[in-house]
């Protein structure tokens, strides 16, 4: 009797769940307060006059106002020569 050995699964169906970062309010939209502004893993914008960050980094809106985004470069003092963003609702 001739009998086929089980055949094993495949290792290569697995996928993580969207995060969905990212901008939220681009430049000139207006912004309420507890509006979020940008999901982010880790500071790559920093927030401005008029929003605040989480403790999962991401930024918020504290006032009511139109979003604006500011870049600026890192000093060498800094560790980093990134450009960073800031993000302020005015």
């Amino acid at each position: 009797m001739a009998h086929t050995k089980a055949g094993g699964s495949t290792q290569n169906n697995r996928d993580s769940q969207p995060k969905y970062l990212g901008i939220k309010l681009y430049a000139g939209e207006k912004a309420k307060p507890g509006a979020i502004l940008v999901r982010q893993r880790g500071t790559k914008f920093i927030p401005g006059a008029g929003a605040k960050i989480g403790k999962d980094d991401t930024i918020y809106a504290v006032a009511e106002g139109i979003v604006k985004f500011e870049t600026k470069r890192k000093t060498r003092f800094d560790g980093s020569r990134k450009r960073i963003h800031k993000v302020s609702v005015v």
